[in-house]
């Protein structure tokens, strides 16, 4: 990318529809964990009006009582107005779950089958992740999707703090952030979109958006007289949620991840277990990539691993540091592999990724949690000493 540009990132709040349906698959996903860590989880899940449609496959020792796990999950969002169409009591479920398939189980377990080329445990599919860091903020994220989602994780907090009793679940954010010489320098335009009671005033809602949160959440030294605030831009916003559009798992993968300044398989995270690379190892690149900026190797890295289902190593893995490495680059690429291991079953061990902490990860981006010690451990900088050693800096 170019040294002068304006780049944009957004996040979406918990009410968002698409974000209803990835806290319901983790939520499935956490109780399984929770009763047999070696559950095997793939929940999907629908939401248009007052239905939710919750599907996959599950095969687990866990006894789940899935009605109650959706009310409840739907009632920590804040769907209980009485105006609500999409209401935690009200809502219809239907239940389309089975078993997973013994021809994908065959690849996954550590055993031997016909055909399968090895006895170890394989990828749950194939498929492409990548994993992503940089020195724009504290969290070693882009600047841009972190504002968005500081920005969310706010107004979230304030809604259900009950001190501004006409702000509802459904929200967007999204803040434009100008780059020279490639370093985040001002913050052009900040958009936010908040669903809300009925018969508060436009005016209201921007006075407060804008003084009580903007304002108070983003960097004042990014914010001038020519940054644009824009507001509830339609006017009014109060349809939203699973009545005003229908919500799917896995259709914000970009808001999870990197804002789209890193790249993204394609591959979602939420209700998946994590024999599914598209979690695992995306969340072993982000491990990765971090410790490599955490460890001064480069200012910004990007890693990419592809796998084949049933078999338990990458078939490929692509480190790219885009010019801003501070050694030789072979260096810094012998000492990763001489580092990590990027086999399923490692990346399972090394992360402690059998653990119910899935539901702590479904809203404000999957990355930048600054190493939370009860979840996130891909957040963890904890291979730095590591690196260096085997980049011959130690």
């Amino acid at each position: 990318m170019r040294g002068h540009f304006i780049f944009s990132s957004e996040s979406v709040g918990e009410g968002h529809p698409d974000k209803v349906c990835d806290a319901i698959s983790d939520a499935v996903l956490d109780a399984c964990l929770a009763r047999d860590p070696m559950s095997r989880v793939a929940c999907e899940t629908l939401v248009k009006s007052n239905l939710v449609v919750i599907a996959g496959e599950i095969t687990t020792r866990a006894k789940l009582d899935y009605d109650t796990l959706v009310r409840r999950t739907i009632r920590e969002i804040g769907y209980t107005h009485e105006d609500d169409v999409f209401h935690a009591d009200k809502v219809h479920i239907m239940n389309a779950l089975t078993g997973q398939s013994p021809d994908i189980a065959q690849g996954v377990d550590a055993r031997k089958a016909d055909g399968k080329k090895t006895a170890e445990q394989g990828a749950g599919d194939q498929g492409l992740m990548f994993g992503y860091a940089c020195r724009e903020t504290p969290e070693l994220m882009p600047a841009p999707v972190m504002f968005s989602h500081r920005l969310g994780r706010e107004l979230s907090r304030i809604r259900k703090s009950g001190r501004v009793p006409w702000l509802r679940p459904d929200a967007k954010s999204q803040v434009s952030v100008e780059y020279r010489h490639n370093r985040p320098v001002r913050i052009t335009a900040v958009v936010v979109s908040t669903q809300h009671a009925e018969g508060v005033p436009h005016r209201t809602i921007e006075k407060f958006i804008i003084e009580k949160l903007i304002k108070k959440v983003l960097p004042a030294d990014m914010l001038d007289r020519h940054t644009s605030f824009l507001v509830n831009p339609t006017g009014r916003f109060v349809v939203g949620g699973p009545e005003g559009d229908s919500g799917l798992t896995g259709r914000k993968i970009i808001v999870d991840s990197y804002g789209g300044a890193g790249r993204h398989g394609g591959g979602a995270f939420s209700g998946k277990d994590p024999t599914k690379v598209d979690r695992s190892a995306a969340y072993m690149g982000r491990y990765v990539a971090k410790n490599i900026v955490a460890a001064g190797l480069a200012d910004r890295v990007e890693i990419q691993f592809a796998y084949a289902i049933g078999y338990p190593r990458p078939v490929s893995v692509c480190l790219d540091t885009f010019g801003t490495e501070k050694i030789p680059f072979s260096r810094i690429e012998q000492a990763v592999h001489k580092t990590f291991d990027f086999r399923p079953a490692e990346i399972i061990r090394r992360l402690r990724l059998r653990r119910p902490i899935y539901s702590k990860t479904t809203n404000y981006g999957h990355f930048g949690h600054r190493g939370n010690p009860v979840y996130a451990p891909w957040e963890h900088t904890d291979r730095v000493r590591e690196l260096r050693r085997h980049a011959g800096l130690n």
